[in-house]
């Protein structure tokens, strides 16, 4: 059964963290953010559900970074029970996927934790002051080929959130595979 993560919570804070990139370096998320806002995508290397869509989030990354607004990935999958989702397996699906924006390791999983994610892909859209204005899904298609045409949600929510600052008071909770969380001891 797939997640299904809860409504925007409009205006909630983005919380820092720096983690792990695959290129190396070590990330802080909001330093990603553009002057119009930042996109914080819960994505992992083998759900079905990123793997069909991922050219797509890559596409939007690329043109909202035209309108001003910064995107970051972050996996917090535990890579013991899932090693497909390991951080060697993660800078290959990015290299493969040519992520123009940094791909993170949530090692913890405190960050997920923090934003209250859900599911793979999970998206989180801030305005450019910090604030939660979108909590939706990518487009319509879920595990299937977009069909020509198909609305790009995510990215028209955060054309508005750039032009206005505000996302769209409807939206459509994103689908996905569950976070795979690590049993607490």
């Amino acid at each position: 059964m797939a997640a299904i993560p809860p409504l925007c919570d409009f205006g909630w804070k983005a919380v820092d963290a720096v983690l792990p990139g695959t290129d190396g370096k070590d990330h802080s998320l909001l330093a990603q953010a553009g002057e119009k806002g930042l996109v914080v995508a819960f994505i992992c290397n083998h759900c079905p559900y990123v793997k069909a869509v991922i050219q797509r989030i890559v596409r939007d990354a690329r043109d909202l970074r035209q309108l001003g607004v910064g995107f970051v990935a972050v996996n917090a999958n535990d890579a013991a029970a899932y090693p497909s989702d390991s951080f060697e397996n993660m800078q290959v699906f990015a290299r493969e996927n040519d992520f123009p924006f940094p791909y993170l390791h949530d090692v913890d999983q405190s960050v997920a934790r923090l934003y209250g994610a859900v599911c793979t892909p999970d998206f989180f859209g801030f305005n450019g002051a910090g604030e939660l204005q979108y909590r939706g899904r990518l487009d319509a298609s879920r595990k299937e080929t977009a069909a020509p045409g198909t609305r790009r949600d995510l990215y028209e929510a955060m054309s508005e959130v750039a032009r206005t600052g505000q996302g769209p008071r409807e939206q459509i909770a994103s689908v996905g595979c569950s976070i795979k969380w690590r049993e607490l001891s």
